[in-house]
């Protein structure tokens, strides 16, 4: 493979980097408030019907008016990308590496300003913003060379007298539902990986972050990608999202999202509808319940602020994030007294302040959701931070921590997805990963401990597809820590990683006689 080095993160501590960020925030600001076309085909095309993106810090604030698509338009992108991937399919792997290489290379040249717009859309502090927008780019940089790997499909054996070839040829289009919490990089990297492989793409992106999706189309059409390979079409998914799923020229389904929704597409895709020949691929990334195990041989200080910053990093509004940590009875009390004053020196606030830790929750559904999760929480376990919202302005919480939890209950196992963890204790080690492995869902987990044997005994029997040791569960990297997890958490798919191209193409055996 073609060498590959990740984007670096920005160190905002450095003062010209700092200021860059502010002026990037300014230049968003010029531009917020505009109308934003659908794009199908390359022509733009406004509705009546819009989608109003708003920003969850400050209510008031209208980050654009999204042109929403209807029944209709969803149909006519589907014709222009079924008859664009005639042609697409066609054209050479290494033109489409091409404008992603080229993507990239734009992204990077803005990429203050892309993560300023996730400041302010997403509600994202500016480390996470910026974390967000160089994934994007890791994105674009892995597919495009995992693409110039693949493009000779993989040697199988010939005979005397027999050549035999194993390529991979594109599926056809595919249905791209993106997230809002990694606005810009899941978004970028699901359609990214769709389209370098050959295949024509409808992005639909999540309702509440259609603007940063936008930009990227910009990014796309400016890198050459020609029209109609990529189809924007923003809608609801009643609407829209039901009608992509069922349609017989469909070819699969890139989903990122909730538990609920996956698993209903994933029923929905599994019929086969009137004028279908295939049958639908879906590729799913959905929920977590992740949790971080203390060991008794640990370095408690690195326990305490690996589950605090992987807990309330962008709200906890990450699936990967720590939702819950189990902690060896011996150190229990030590590790919880570290986690409660960490928590309560957290700052919580407008994102566009580089001195808050964390910002809002990202709408009013989140807001009251969370706060309902926190009322179960404080009756089933004891409360030692946090517990407290306030959506008058924007949709704020507190980093919020309930201690002394039964492992079976509500908030140990289900997926609250804002700034909450529980913590529970656990008599031995192996009860502590029985624990861990005790949900429906198996994406990231972490362990902490000094025991060389309790990290071989976790690898073998911690069930996540992304178990990380002596260290935080959040902050995978593209190349490096292939993303993706089992059970409830999806189709164990591996985002940024050697095998999720495959998963957009089919293998084609041709075998000649000489």
């Amino acid at each position: 493979m073609i060498p590959y080095k990740h984007e670096p993160f920005t160190d905002f501590t450095i003062e010209e980097n700092k200021n860059d960020y502010l002026k990037a925030l300014k230049q968003v600001e010029e531009y917020l408030g505009q109308d934003y076309p659908l794009i199908i085909g390359g022509e733009r095309i406004t509705t009546e019907g819009k989608l109003v993106s708003t920003n969850p810090a400050n209510k008031e604030e209208v980050i654009g008016r999204v042109s929403k698509a209807s029944r209709d338009l969803a149909e006519k992108a589907m014709t222009i990308a079924d008859e664009t991937f005639n042609t697409w399919r066609k054209v050479k792997p290494e033109f489409r590496a091409d404008v992603l290489f080229k993507a990239a290379a734009i992204v990077r040249r803005r990429k203050h300003e892309f993560s300023a717009l996730l400041t302010k859309e997403a509600g994202k502090p500016w480390n996470e913003a910026d974390a967000d927008t160089a994934e994007g780019i890791d994105f674009l940089e892995y597919y495009a060379r995992q693409m110039l790997d693949l493009k000779e499909g993989v040697p199988v054996e010939s005979r005397p007298g027999e050549y035999n070839r194993f390529d991979y040829i594109p599926l056809g289009v595919g249905v791209v539902i993106s997230p809002w919490n990694f606005a810009f990089a899941i978004m970028a990297g699901t359609t990214a990986a769709a389209l370098v492989t050959g295949n024509t793409v409808l992005l639909k992106p999540a309702s509440t972050t259609p603007v940063i999706a936008y930009k990227f189309m910009e990014v796309l059409e400016e890198a050459g990608m020609p029209a109609g390979v990529v189809n924007y079409i923003p809608g609801s998914g009643s609407e829209i999202g039901d009608y992509l799923v069922d349609h017989p020229r469909t070819r699969f389904v890139s989903f990122t999202g909730s538990r609920e929704v996956g698993t209903r597409i994933f029923e929905r895709a599994s019929k086969v509808n009137e004028g279908q020949i295939w049958l639908k691929r879906v590729i799913a990334e959905m929920g977590g319940k992740d949790t971080m195990v203390v060991d008794n041989d640990a370095d408690l200080e690195l326990a305490a602020q690996s589950i605090v910053k992987s807990s309330f990093g962008f709200s906890g509004q990450k699936c990967s994030a720590c939702s819950r940590a189990v902690i060896h009875e011996d150190v229990y009390d030590q590790v919880v007294a570290r986690i409660e004053e960490l928590t309560k020196e957290l700052t919580y606030g407008d994102p566009t302040d580089d001195t808050n830790f964390t910002g809002p929750v990202v709408d009013q559904a989140a807001f009251d959701k969370i706060m309902g999760y926190i009322e179960i929480g404080k009756t089933e376990g004891r409360l030692i931070a946090g517990g407290v919202g306030d959506d008058s302005k924007g949709f704020f919480i507190a980093p919020t921590v309930i201690a002394d939890l039964d492992p079976m209950a509500r908030i140990m196992q289900e997926e609250i997805f804002g700034p909450v963890v529980a913590l529970a204790k656990a008599k031995t080690f192996t009860e502590a990963i029985e624990i861990a492995n005790n949900t429906d869902y198996g994406l990231t987990g972490a362990v902490i401990t000094n025991n060389r044997f309790h990290i071989e005994q976790a690898r073998e029997d911690f069930h996540a597809g992304n178990l990380y040791f002596n260290r935080g569960c959040t902050g995978a990297i593209v190349g490096y820590q292939p993303f993706g997890g089992f059970n409830m958490s999806g189709t164990d798919s591996k985002a940024g990683g050697p095998d999720y191209l495959q998963l957009h193409m089919q293998g084609k055996t041709t075998s000649e006689t000489l």
